[in-house]
């Protein structure tokens, strides 16, 4: 398991728009949350085969400012082989990490 967490400068609707523009994986669920005065929570979860790791895995991306700031949280997980075997090559570390790579013009 990879896990990223991080603000941006833009709203989780712009956000989550960003993600599914950018994002190469498969989209297998996204849902969009809207709480009301502004405050949104958005949710999109990606797969990926990688061979290298010989494997899927799954990436959740949350985005919120339900605190003022739009906050991104960047899960990826189920990527290493094998039930003992907790390896993976760094596809983990890779398919979270892209989420931070998408955004870095837009970091605060």
């Amino acid at each position: 398991m990879s896990k990223y967490i991080f603000n941006v400068s833009v709203s989780p609707v712009e956000a989550m728009e960003i993600v599914k523009d950018r994002q190469s994986a498969d989209l297998v669920h996204e849902e969009l949350l809207d709480l009301g005065d502004g405050r949104y929570v958005a949710t999109l979860i990606y797969e990926k085969y990688y061979f290298r790791a010989n494997n899927r895995a799954a990436l959740i991306v949350i985005m919120d400012n339900v605190h003022g700031t739009t906050s991104i949280r960047s899960i990826s997980t189920g990527s290493s082989e094998g039930f003992f075997f907790n390896f993976d090559w760094g596809a983990a570390d890779d398919f979270a990490g892209s989420v931070e790579r998408i955004f870095k013009d837009f970091m605060i």
